[in-house]
């Protein structure tokens, strides 16, 4: 069995044996325990980090299902495979070569060598930058819930954020509103942009970051593809928002200091996160799109978010480029970029466009709902972005089923489903006569 095969038989196991756990009696409030759909869904929501929820989180689920819900989050944002070889580790068994490949997978790691000391590395940054966004949070959560209920919120938030789950316990305050509550609050919103972003940006991203520090010609030409792009994207988003949304119904009693609060934490939050301080369903149908193309998009490679990644668009936008300026090879920052990159690049935006036209269409005409309704509840499962424009409760178990297959494809990844699915014919060292074709 191939590497891409474990990870996505393995992400399967998961949710089975999660959606399991949702519909004992206990996982529920009202101890009769959730129904299949409603577990399943749950399950795959959780598991890949997407954020979408048919029941509110705190009102729905007990304490058990609950933690239930807070482990298959770690688990699935740190991936699986990489937590169970990560205490393997600590034993005296032998981790072979095969696991070392998946754990590369995983993570997209540059290189198998050093991988099983650089998952010990993930995790326990992990955990450590985890336990810090949770003592920020405690700041907020303590006061207000007492000391026990304050610091279960503050981890379960901080996980959530960090792994860019979107999961929320806010329903104790009011239910279904996410952060809409503490919309105005600068620093509870700086807290979870700052988990969301370093979530999203990628483990080795980090590694590279900290071992140059501010010496940004050092790094690896994948951390500044992944930086770059992601700070252009918030920016770009943020300002959209703002200018069209400014004065308008979703921004109604705000001051223009909270318009922008609001503007760049939507824009944040969009690259997979889930959490949302604007009323969705209240925004511009432009908003909306920008938000569809915000979700597509997702966070980067190798880290707890999903989506198209941000360096397959930093690649495609560089191929185009590539046209204009007449040259053969793709550059950047005096480099060049490898051609099965750039072939993996347009295989996996094809996947993700395809996917996302075949299951929008799909869902209006079963549903009878808009197209732009529809386009946003599949846009936010793909990206594993979690957001929803109040619809998701609402379809029916076919549509459902659709949205839970498109978060598993957005978590484990297009590119990684395919190799999984596909054959391997091996080199072939004929070739077939070269002809040109007409393009454009």
């Amino acid at each position: 069995m191939t590497a891409t095969k474990m990870i996505v038989l393995g992400y399967s196991t998961l949710i089975l044996l999660g959606g399991c756990l949702l519909m004992l009696p206990h996982a529920t409030r009202d101890g009769q325990g959730a129904s299949l759909k409603d577990a399943m869904f749950t399950s795959a929501s959780v598991t890949c980090v997407t954020g979408m929820t048919l029941h509110d989180t705190y009102h729905y689920w007990s304490l058990f299902g609950q933690l239930i819900q807070l482990v298959l989050i770690e688990l699935g944002g740190l991936g699986f495979m990489s937590v169970m070889i990560f205490l393997l580790s600590f034993t005296k068994r032998k981790i072979g070569v095969k696991q070392r490949f998946v754990m590369q997978e995983a993570y997209s790691a540059p290189q198998v060598g050093g991988i099983v000391r650089m998952t010990q590395y993930i995790f326990f940054s992990s955990l450590a930058i985890e336990l810090v966004g949770a003592a920020m949070l405690c700041l907020y959560f303590c006061p207000r819930l007492g000391a026990l209920r304050g610091i279960f919120f503050s981890v379960f938030h901080s996980v959530s954020a960090f792994c860019n789950a979107g999961i929320d316990l806010m329903g104790y305050f009011s239910p279904g509103s996410s952060l809409m509550d503490v919309a105005s609050d600068p620093f509870l919103n700086g807290v979870f942009m700052v988990l969301i972003i370093v979530g999203g940006l990628g483990f080795f991203v980090w590694f590279d970051v900290i071992e140059h520090r501010h010496h940004f010609a050092k790094y690896r030409l994948h951390t500044k593809l992944v930086l770059v792009t992601s700070g252009v994207l918030i920016l770009l988003g943020a300002v959209q928002i703002f200018l069209l949304e400014h004065g308008g119904e979703a921004m109604a009693g705000c001051s223009t200091g909270e318009e922008w609060l609001r503007s760049l934490f939507q824009s944040v939050t969009c690259r997979t996160a889930g959490f949302f301080t604007m009323d969705l369903s209240a925004m511009t149908e432009a908003t909306q799109f920008v938000c569809i193309c915000l979700m597509l998009v997702g966070g980067s490679s190798g880290s707890t978010a999903g989506g198209l990644k941000t360096t397959t668009l930093a690649l495609l936008f560089l191929s185009i480029t590539v046209v204009f300026r007449k040259r053969k090879t793709v550059e950047c920052f005096h480099r060049r970029i490898e051609e099965e990159a750039i072939h993996n690049a347009c295989c996996v935006l094809m996947l993700y466009l395809l996917l996302l036209i075949v299951s929008s269409v799909s869902i209006c005409a079963i549903e009878s709902i808009g197209l732009l309704d529809s386009l946003f509840e599949c846009a936010a499962a793909l990206g594993t972005a979690g957001l929803t424009l109040g619809l998701t409760a609402r379809l029916s178990a076919l549509s459902q089923v659709i949205l839970m297959f498109l978060m598993f494809v957005g978590r484990v990844g297009g590119l990684s489903v395919l190799l999984a699915l596909g054959t391997t014919s091996g080199n072939v060292a004929s070739q077939y006569p070269l002809e040109k074709v007409t393009v454009g």
